[in-house]
């Protein structure tokens, strides 16, 4: 066993075995052969370098990754994200202090010699020898620069970065190989801009502009002498040499460039002095990442348009792949995002439902016939804070939203445009009583449903047929709307849907029940909000977009998703329904959302036990949809106060509509007042049958009221419903609530969901 020396310290021998592996570089490269193998000194061991000529020829340089800006449809910038914040500047646009100091401090031989300085080698080792450790290093600009490259191509694998940055002869064998490779290709000139580019500067900045920007606020190439200094000093060991976070240290380090670069004769003597005399001035820019810094309250769209580019095709052939591209920044994204419906559908937000409440608003806006998403806000900001969240309450959940709301009465017009479809009159009548049971059997695309004794019930005592389809949208009358489905059946209502682009927001199929009819089915905003551009358009269905366009860091455009328009319906029945919805906002439960003298048409919607109220609306140019309820499902909107304003119950026409007519009205603002394409629709007859299930009355039948109301799982009146086998006692906070088998409540429902009203 070899002898240490007294005192503690390496023998010769070790310090020989330890320090001569620089030599043995240096004269490789001299000779320019193959490193011979020393297997005292670990050389040739397996996980080492075996030969200096079996090293890959190339060295793999991978973009350097960048800042993304995210802009709205005018060019205006909604947030700055990357994973390492980094502007990449030609040496031109670096200011010359800059390029001598890093020079200076960390190779001032760096135009003298070539990949390897061999009086750097043997001043290290002859130093490093007699320290008795690893006192001082030995590699080039150039060495240093391949480092970089290794450890910005690790990008955040912990594992790969340790790889990259570890002190071992194998590594220094492969940075030297490399630097050989850049030496020869690139030039000095070449290499020192992307070492500047390239290099960490603390603070989450890499590359010399970034950094500028964070401890100046001002771009690489205003940069003075003591600034230029303080930076290249930083370089060493960005933590010990913060200026932000120890002024003293970064001082002293910084004096030490100055006084390097004096010795070279960079800059004379008395211009160090003055510069050291100087104390640090920084005028620092805080790290502006991620979508929490968007403005507008756009924070949850930029979310949006990040998880748009990690989930489309267009963007690379999987999820990984596409990660990549992200992560390596340096794009401009060019989105949809209006800022002045932006900003209106977050003032109407703000005025009408308090971050600080017990329920949240979302509302999303878009664009008939191109799918474009305009606007999309809510109440609970973008963050990690109280009454914040991370969870976008306009989208599915695979898009980062959660599993979404019933939709209430807003989805009524897709079955009556589906029966519109199938030849049903817009002029039918049925009796529509206060309270029935579910007619049976009813056609699904998996057969006959067969309950009995389900339960539905309208909002008033007052309201009782016969009504037409005109009167009953307006009024928004359940009853209708069962006996509307019962006749066509489920099927066709779920097949228009789809090509409405209504999916549930949890990524399951839509249930194949007849209570389907009063908006069982959680969906999202922005679903409901395109699905309604459907009417707006005459018919036409366009698939959402976000992005417009994509610049890359070349400068060159990129393919970006494009919207998917297909005929839903045909004209004349968007249209019809146009009509039926436009008397919503006149005479109906939407009366409070309308638009004055701007033709609008929409639906109000509110699901049993009051955990979600909705107004879904749109003008020839604009379809918006708001929700308002509690996330979690569990907070009743009765006896609350929102936005300020107690409410004993809400409905959607009471609070959504006035959000809705708020954010349209400004989103709208300056923009042609379009009409709609109207259909005549005469009104039905008004007299009212005592007994609609009376025999001899063609409408009635012994399931649509008489002795059959409530059911046996109603309860007298039909009110309270029954008590479920698993939950006894009524319907659990959370779960899809109603009438009938599955819970009991108002008896407004079918075996699936609640009763949902006006």
């Amino acid at each position: 066993m070899p002898k240490k020396r007294s005192g503690g310290g390496l023998t010769g021998t070790q310090q020989a075995a330890k320090f001569l592996g620089v030599s043995v570089l240096a004269g490789a490269v001299l000779a320019g052969i193959a490193l011979p193998a020393f297997g005292a000194l670990g050389l040739a061991a397996k996980g080492t370098v075996e030969g200096f000529d079996e090293i890959p020829a190339n060295l793999k340089t991978p973009p350097l990754s960048q800042r993304t800006t995210i802009l709205d449809s005018q060019g205006g910038r909604i947030a700055t994200v990357y994973s390492r914040d980094r502007t990449v500047v030609p040496l031109k646009d670096i200011s010359p202090y800059m390029q001598k100091a890093i020079v200076a401090i960390e190779d001032s031989r760096f135009y003298e010699h070539g990949a390897i300085d061999l009086k750097g080698v043997l001043r290290a080792v002859n130093r490093n020898a007699q320290s008795g450790g690893v006192s001082e290093g030995a590699s080039t600009l150039t060495q240093q620069y391949v480092k970089n490259v290794f450890v910005e191509e690790a990008g955040d694998d912990p594992e790969k970065v340790a790889a990259a940055t570890q002190q071992t002869l194998g590594r220094k064998i492969q940075e030297l190989k490399y630097a050989i490779q850049v030496e020869e290709e690139l030039g000095k000139k070449k290499i020192l801009e992307n070492y500047l580019n390239i290099t960490f500067f603390g603070q989450q900045a890499y590359g010399v502009e970034a950094a500028a920007q964070r401890y100046f606020s001002k771009a690489a190439k205003d940069l003075k002498l003591e600034e230029a200094a303080l930076l290249a000093g930083i370089v060493q060991s960005p933590s010990r040499y913060d200026p932000v976070n120890d002024e003293e240290e970064a001082t002293k380090r910084r004096n030490t460039v100055l006084q390097r670069m004096a010795d070279v004769r960079d800059i004379s003597q008395s211009e160090a002095d003055r510069a050291k005399a100087t104390p640090i001035k920084l005028n620092v820019s805080r790290p502006k990442n991620g979508c929490i810094t968007a403005v507008s309250g756009a924070g949850f769209f930029c979310d949006y348009v990040r998880s748009v580019f990690l989930t489309d095709p267009v963007f690379g052939k999987d999820r990984e792949e596409r990660a990549k591209v992200w992560n390596q920044g340096g794009l401009t994204i060019r989105t949809t995002l209006d800022p002045q419906a932006q900003n209106s559908a977050q003032n109407s937000i703000k005025d009408h439902v308090f971050q600080s409440d017990a329920v949240a608003t979302a509302l999303t806006i878009v664009e008939p016939g191109t799918g474009k998403i305009m606007a999309m806000g809510q109440s609970r900001p973008y963050g990690f804070g109280k009454n914040e969240t991370q969870i976008n309450l306009s989208v599915d959940q695979k898009m980062g939203g959660g599993a979404g709301y019933q939709p209430g009465s807003t989805f009524k017009p897709i079955v009556a445009a589906a029966a519109l479809e199938r030849g049903i009159p817009a002029t039918q009548t049925y009796p529509a009583p206060y309270k029935m049971t579910y007619p049976t059997p009813v056609q699904t695309c998996d057969g006959p449903w067969t309950d009995r004794d389900v339960p539905v019930e309208n909002e008033n005592e007052s309201e009782v047929g016969p009504y037409g389809m005109k009167e009953a949208t307006a009024k928004s009358v359940n009853t209708y709307y069962v006996e509307l489905i019962s006749q066509i059946g489920v099927c066709p209502v779920t097949e228009l849907a789809d090509k409405m682009g209504v999916k549930r927001a949890d990524g399951k199929k839509i249930q194949q029940v007849p209570s389907i009819t009063l908006g069982t089915q959680e969906v999202s905003p922005l679903t409901m909000a395109s699905a309604y551009a459907t009417f707006a358009s005459r018919g036409m269905y366009c698939t959402p977009v976000a992005i417009e366009s994509i610049t890359g860091p070349n400068k060159k455009p990129m393919p970006v998703p494009k919207t998917k328009c297909d005929r839903a319906m045909s004209e004349t029945t968007a249209d019809t329904v146009n009509t039926l919805l436009k008397g919503v906002v006149e005479d109906g439960t939407g009366q409070e959302a309308g638009l004055g003298s701007r033709p609008s048409a929409g639906k109000t919607g509110t699901t049993d036990f009051r955990y979600a109220a909705w107004f879904v609306g749109y003008t020839p140019n604009m379809s918006g949809a708001v929700w308002v309820g509690d996330p979690r499902h569990s907070k009743k909107m009765v006896d609350i106060t929102i936005g300020g304003e107690w409410h004993e119950k809400v409905f959607g026409g009471e609070v959504p509509g006035p959000i809705w007519k708020d954010a349209m009205s400004g989103a709208l603002d300056g923009r042609p007042a379009l009409g709609f394409t109207e259909v005549s629709i005469p009104d039905a007859p008004k007299g009212r049958d005592e007994d609609p299930n009376k025999p001899g009355n063609d409408n009635a039948g012994q399931d649509n009221g008489g002795q059959d109301n409530g059911g046996q799982n109603g309860g007298p009146g039909g009110g309270n419903g029954g008590e479920d086998p698993v939950f006894p006692g009524g319907p659990q906070p959370g779960l899809i609530s109603g009438g009938g088998r599955n819970g009991g409540g108002n008896g407004n429902g079918g075996q699936d969901g609640g009763g949902n009203f006006p």
